[in-house]
């Protein structure tokens, strides 16, 4: 596996190793000891979570003000534009954001800290997208920034499109107003 830090702290790109035949491939696609040899983090993952998507499809920005979850996230059908924003008020990137595209062909993964906040787009005609989390998904407890906010300025591949989002991330708040983790 090779690890790519990210310009936001604690985000770290995940490049699987690979085998591969004329038969197809294998890849582990979580092991726990090599993560922690390459990352120095040894992650208790609780939940496992995948959704699927069509085109245009806009998710997130969601985080969780308590019960943070840590999220080891990849994409085993399609292409997304994955995004994080960092929350956390004493990092030297808080209110930065970074975009991956992540893909079935390239395998990438990344790993999210708590304490940031998610979301991705869909650029191929369907995705389907898995992440494992380090804490229970706590409705309550959920928070939701408004994708397109001028604050953050993030510069979602929509090629002219209109994003599909939901009537919760539709309402989302602006970073400036968000109740932050903490």
């Amino acid at each position: 596996m090779k690890i790519r830090a990210n310009t936001i702290g604690d985000v770290l790109l995940i490049k699987p190793q690979m085998h591969g035949d004329t038969r197809g491939f294998l890849f582990e696609s979580f092991n726990r000891r090599e993560f922690l040899a390459a990352t120095g983090l040894a992650p208790d993952f609780v939940q496992d979570n995948h959704s699927r998507s069509g085109r245009h499809v806009l998710r997130g920005l969601h985080y969780q003000v308590h019960q943070q979850q840590g999220k080891l996230v990849r994409v085993v059908a399609g292409e997304v534009f994955d995004v994080v924003v960092d929350l956390r008020r004493a990092s030297p990137s808080f209110g930065q954001w970074r975009g991956h595209r992540l893909s079935a062909d390239n395998r990438h993964q990344l790993w999210l800290p708590p304490g940031v906040a998610h979301g991705f787009l869909v650029l191929s005609e369907t995705a389907d997208f898995l992440y494992k989390t380090t804490d229970y998904y706590a409705p309550e407890h959920e928070r939701c920034i408004a994708w397109n906010d001028p604050t953050l300025g993030i510069d979602w591949p929509l090629g002219g499109a209109t994003p599909v989002v939901s009537a919760r991330d539709a309402t989302g708040i602006r970073f400036l107003q968000a109740e932050l983790p903490g």
